[in-house]
């Protein structure tokens, strides 16, 4: 073999069913959305707006091209959510889209800079209607590998009391900690949703049966992120998570319309970041600027790296990457 051919073999790093496996559940998550007339969409991975979410770190680069193009930073997306809902304030009507997002700092076993999104809206539904089609879907995932899953769907409240005894509504700081003692967590800097997310992620979550399908709805106020409130006793934030065994899969919402209430929630984002030392991110002002023409919709939003991991029966991101961070 000459140094030429040589240099033309090509290795593949991974098992080739694995790849086979991604190839096969995109072409199942395409059949599910045509079959209920969900239309695919592109849309850019590179914005003059970021997320300000604070726990979210992004990506930027700088454009070298002419100035009248606009501002040189550019974002990578973190999710294609801002503009997707800006095709449906333009009437797309019922969209989703698969495609690449970036987040800066997560890398690990579990967690790659560069990884695939799902995101898809349905016009006119609420989160419990999103819930049910989240569902369908992940059922539909396991079919193809041959598994099966048992639903459990339940209150982020009475999640809290039947598992832990604790009320996540009322209860004080000191008794959302106390199951936390033996993580020897240091109290600096944490307020009561931070308290509540731990207790999630080291008490409940991992708790979670691996052929179960987890959904937990209706979270408080305090965690609405981009979901709507709804009025109440105490209110509560129209969104959901969903589960696959011990892996969060799925993050949707009823979607907030509201420019000026979802302007207050990105300044609030700002306001934050710049208590933890982090830079500000600009606002998506052309969301901003229509966000009120969106319809009522709910949205979600899933990870599909976490479902190939649990259609693989593996807890390494790396086996179910062509190529992992490391590598690319």
């Amino acid at each position: 073999m000459t140094a030429k051919e040589s240099a033309r073999v090509v290795q593949l790093p991974l098992d080739r069913g694995s790849l086979r496996l991604r190839a096969q559940l995109n072409a199942l998550l395409r059949q599910f959305f045509a079959e209920r007339g969900v239309l695919e969409v592109e849309t850019p991975i590179l914005s003059a707006a970021g997320n300000t979410d604070p726990n979210i770190e992004s990506f930027s680069a700088t454009f070298s091209g002419h100035v009248d193009a606009g501002p040189r930073e550019r974002w990578l997306r973190t999710s294609p959510e801002y503009p997707l809902k800006r095709l449906l304030a333009a009437g797309v009507g019922d969209c989703y889209e698969l495609g690449r997002v970036f987040r800066n700092g997560e890398a690990g076993g579990r967690h790659n800079p560069e990884f695939t999104m799902l995101e898809w809206y349905r016009v006119g539904w609420d989160h419990r209607q999103l819930m049910e089609e989240s569902i369908a879907l992940v059922e539909c995932a396991l079919a193809m590998a041959g598994r099966r899953a048992e639903v459990v769907v339940e209150s982020y409240r009475q999640l809290f009391l039947d598992e832990l005894g604790l009320d996540p509504l009322h209860a004080p700081i000191d008794e959302l900690r106390a199951p936390l003692a033996e993580y020897g967590i240091g109290p600096d800097g944490l307020g009561r949703d931070d308290w509540l997310d731990l207790l999630i992620t080291h008490k409940l979550q991992p708790a979670f049966p691996r052929d179960r399908i987890t959904v937990i709805h209706d979270y408080p106020a305090s965690q609405c992120a981009l979901a709507r409130i709804r009025p109440g006793d105490p209110p509560m934030a129209e969104r959901f998570e969903l589960f696959l065994g011990r892996y969060e899969l799925a993050n949707g919402y009823h979607e907030l319309n509201d420019g000026a209430e979802q302007r207050q929630r990105f300044e609030r984002d700002n306001a934050l970041r710049r208590e933890r030392g982090l830079r500000e991110i600009p606002l998506d002002e052309p969301l901003l600027a229509v966000l009120d023409a969106m319809p009522d919709c709910a949205g979600v939003a899933l990870g599909m790296e976490r479902l190939l991991m649990c259609l693989a029966g593996t807890d390494a991101i790396a086996d179910v990457l062509a190529f992992p961070f490391a590598e690319a």
